[in-house]
């Protein structure tokens, strides 16, 4: 096969180009059978940069402003963030990568590109939300193994009482076992003004994920369906009952963790699942392991409450050299 370089429009067709036979060589030499493939969740607590983003609420992570965000702090939490994501695997990198709480295309530019996961060679997806503060959600994915075909943002359209939310981030690409696998990642409203009163938020944001859902099955013989991200409700909430009647299953319900460790959050000493993989029948089929990732150095002592919470980068005020306030979720498939 030739191409003449005229009609490619810059370097980054070309390299793109490259990519995609790269991968089309490694999955005809690569047995399906033998194929793993592993997704990692993880809401990174605040990942701003120190430069004010025109329209959006962000200015407590300046450099000026009362939590005194840094270029140095604002790198040091890009190589932790970047060293919490790669230790998630000890078999290779994580294939994909849901990322909650990310502010825009320079942030991940520079984790992709600048941090300690620069050599990991990943890409990436995002969302450019209505979300007052001006976080996103994103998708990370290794060219090797995962070949998108399209993305797009969902918006959901908020209902009385409701701040504009993030979208939610939808993309369609080929594993290098030749599957079509359709991914969602979603950053539900929080529970802020409390639980009863911000449910009907999330229930707008679940309500248009399921439209999507319903929109891929509807021309899809058995569909390949991640969805993944912070929820901000439990597994046995009405929320992720509502998601799991559209013929979805929770992966990480009960997903391993080492002792102590019950849940990605922690709240006033009280552990919480909030962030959750879910899947399709096939997807849930080839589960071969799900687990929380939490290795000693993602942890700190809860002082207050005993026992353990995730190492966070701020405790209220207070700056500490930390990972983010959630763990990471894990699923490896064979496939």
């Amino acid at each position: 096969m030739t191409f003449d370089r005229r009609y490619m429009k810059n370097k980054g067709d070309i390299r793109q180009l490259s990519i995609i036979f790269l991968f089309l060589l490694l999955s005809s030499s690569i047995s399906v059978s033998a194929q793993r493939f592993t997704f990692v969740e993880l809401n990174c607590e605040n990942l701003f940069d120190y430069h004010h983003d025109e329209g959006k609420d962000d200015t407590e992570y300046l450099p000026e402003a009362t939590r005194h965000w840094t270029k140095q702090r604002y790198w040091r939490k890009l190589n932790n963030i970047a060293q919490e994501l790669l230790s998630c695997s000890d078999d290779g990198i994580p294939d994909l990568i849901a990322l909650c709480e990310v502010e825009n295309d320079s942030t991940l530019n520079d984790l992709t590109k600048r941090s300690l996961l620069r050599h990991a060679g990943y890409e990436y997806l995002m969302t450019n939300s209505p979300d007052v503060r001006g976080i996103d959600v994103a998708l990370l994915y290794s060219p090797f193994t995962f070949a998108p075909i399209r993305s797009y943002s969902l918006r959901v359209t908020p209902v009385e009482h409701m701040r504009p939310t993030r979208d939610i981030l939808y993309a369609c690409g080929q594993t290098i076992s030749g599957d079509t696998l359709h991914v969602f990642v979603v950053h539900f409203p929080s529970r802020f003004g409390g639980e009863k009163y911000s449910q009907p938020f999330r229930q707008a944001a679940a309500d248009r994920l399921c439209q999507s859902i319903d929109s891929i099955q509807a021309v899809t013989l058995e569909p390949k369906i991640l969805i993944a991200g912070d929820f901000n409700d439990g597994d046995e909430s009405l929320i992720i009952q509502q998601i799991e009647r559209h013929d979805i299953h929770n992966l990480t319900k009960e997903a391993s963790a080492p002792k102590d460790i019950q849940g990605t959050y922690r709240y006033k000493g009280q552990w919480e699942s909030i962030d959750h993989i879910l899947g399709s029948p096939y997807i849930f089929n080839k589960v071969c392991a799900a687990f929380i990732h939490a290795p000693q150095f993602l942890l700190e002592d809860e002082k207050r409450y005993g026992g353990y919470r995730p190492r966070r980068t701020y405790n209220g005020p207070r700056y500490q050299p930390g990972y983010s306030d959630h763990l990471p979720l894990v699923v490896r498939f064979r496939w």
